[in-house]
């Protein structure tokens, strides 16, 4: 379904450790919308929900609700620190193929 590599499974780790509204929770990542760079996409530590997909990294768990679910599959996040800044990056070959075209305004594209 998703992969996650050993850097970004360990900055979770590290983040859920730092943050208490994510005692218990597992990583929940989702699709938030289509842009100008493809697909934009949410992080939170979330409860399951009915529906969710469980996917095991390491000693994490993650969370993927059924609509994001096709949209994710074969997707691989890493974690990059370097020159230009910090976060988490996503590897996904369902980015729409158009998605670099559109031209955007205010720095958003209606889709």
């Amino acid at each position: 379904m998703i992969t996650l590599s050993e850097t970004a499974i360990e900055k979770v780790k590290e983040f859920a450790g730092q943050m208490p509204e994510a005692e218990g929770k597992d990583l929940r990542i989702y699709i938030q919308g289509v842009g100008c760079s493809g697909f934009a996409y949410g992080f939170t530590f979330d409860d399951r929900r009915e529906g969710d997909v469980v996917v095991e990294a390491g000693e994490i768990n993650v969370l993927i609700d059924p609509q994001s679910a096709p949209y994710l599959k074969g997707a691989s996040v890493d974690f990059v620190d370097d020159h230009r800044g910090s976060g988490f990056t996503v590897d996904n070959p369902n980015t729409p193929a158009t998605a670099g075209g559109c031209s955007c305004t205010g720095g958003s594209c209606g889709v």
